[in-house]
């Protein structure tokens, strides 16, 4: 391709960066987008090529540039509703800086796009993911016996579980998982926690919130799931135990419990080797309180 070409396409989105520019992460959203007469890319490939040398000029001269998601169903529905066109440029701007003042955006830092845009697309997940459990708690209302707010205590109760499941942990950086099964989807929710020279966890709070609506879902709907901690720190082998969510409660998995859910493959049942360097252990006491469960409904 000529050199003017590629000039033309970066002065493109260069029009369209306003501080934050929304990415088109993957092929089925590029190829959307070509639906429009002014979005003037053909391959993929290309425009994020074109994209990450725009954002390494920005940085080089000291501009610093937000990614958001660009979902172009979710264009098409904002262009019907605020009558823009949604041909214009500046329709896209418009809808790229709505999307950095409400949906997942990540900075642009200076690592590779192959590296950034999994990690935006991993911050939407974890966003629709606390959307969705919010709402599906806050539509749980009253308790019909004490007229306490089912969604708000389970989130209560979720996240005191959560302080007593990290302060119950051994020393060591934490990564926790939660799966909480129903329909039509099963959630799943992360948590890293690192540990700082002085012992203390350092916590993103987005993930923990998320992670705690999770968890306050599979307790206030008494669904199916599970809680698995994994503990990582130097000189010691790697500490994993967990719970399974079970009537609203979390129940303690025995080692040879966790030991089969490690080492049997998800997708065919059968088994596989265990990892090297992985203590499988029962988990510390969380005190009975915390895991007894409180509304029948």
């Amino acid at each position: 391709m000529a050199h003017t070409d590629h000039q033309t396409m970066r002065r493109v989105l260069r029009r369209e960066i306003a501080g934050t520019i929304g990415v088109l992460t993957d092929d089925h959203d590029f190829s959307a987008m070509r639906r429009y007469r002014s979005f003037t890319f053909d391959d993929h490939t290309t425009y994020l090529q074109q994209l990450e040398a725009v954002l390494q000029d920005r940085a080089a001269q000291g501009n610093h540039t937000t990614l958001a998601l660009f979902d172009p169903e979710d264009y098409a529905v904002y262009c019907a509703d605020t009558g823009l066109d949604p041909e214009a440029p500046a329709s896209r701007t418009r809808f790229t800086a709505e999307l950095a003042a409400t949906g997942p955006t990540i900075p642009y830092d200076g690592r590779p796009l192959t590296v950034l845009l999994p990690a935006l697309v991993d911050e939407a997940v974890r966003q629709a993911t606390w959307e969705y459990a919010t709402t599906l708690l806050t539509r749980l209302g009253p308790c019909p016996t004490c007229g306490e707010d089912i969604g708000r205590a389970a989130f209560t109760r979720a996240s005191d579980l959560l302080v007593r499941i990290l302060d119950t942990a051994p020393p060591g950086d934490r990564h926790l998982v939660c799966t909480v099964s129903g329909h039509p989807d099963t959630l799943v929710a992360v948590l890293h926690g690192d540990q700082d020279p002085q012992g203390a966890t350092r916590l993103d709070e987005a993930e923990a919130l998320e992670f705690a609506g999770v968890l306050a879902l599979g307790l206030a709907t008494r669904s199916p799931g599970g809680l698995v901690i994994r503990v990582s720190a130097a000189g010691t082998p790697d500490r994993v135990y967990g719970w399974r969510l079970r009537g609203g409660a979390l129940e303690p998995l025995t080692a040879s419990e966790v030991f089969d859910a490690y080492c049997t493959d998800v997708e065919s049942g059968e088994p596989i080797s265990p990892e090297p360097g992985v203590d499988y252990r029962e988990p510390p006491a969380l005190g009975e309180e915390s895991t007894a469960p409180h509304h029948r409904h």
